[in-house]
């Protein structure tokens, strides 16, 4: 969201040096995000996005990340698209040293 509308990333507002941060929720830096994009005048259409894991398994989880992002955002959850998948054993993340995410945000004009 940050990048759609030209604001920096993600570490300028909450850089990992600044211990401030350190251990912080990350609903809160996201609630944080969409106050800052609703401050200059958009809101978010829907969202879709693919957690990448080979473990935990998520399906059992979708709902529940839905709601919560629903909550967070003050969206309804049928706007947030969640998937999860593997990656079949290959590189770092089918190694399980670490999960991916992506996610497409859909930001109107208010």
């Amino acid at each position: 969201m940050l990048g759609a509308l030209s604001l920096g990333d993600i570490g300028h507002y909450f850089p990992p040096s600044d211990p401030k941060w350190a251990g912080a929720d990350s609903l809160e830096l996201l609630h944080q995000v969409h106050q800052l994009v609703r401050s200059h005048d958009f809101s978010i259409g829907n969202i879709d996005s693919v957690v990448i894991a080979e473990r935990p398994k998520l399906k059992p989880h979708i709902k529940t990340m839905r709601d919560r992002l629903s909550q967070v955002l003050e969206l309804e959850p049928n706007q947030i698209g969640i998937k999860a998948t593997t990656n079949e054993k290959l590189g770092p993340v089918g190694r399980e040293e670490g999960i991916a995410a992506y996610a497409v945000v859909l930001l109107v004009s208010a």
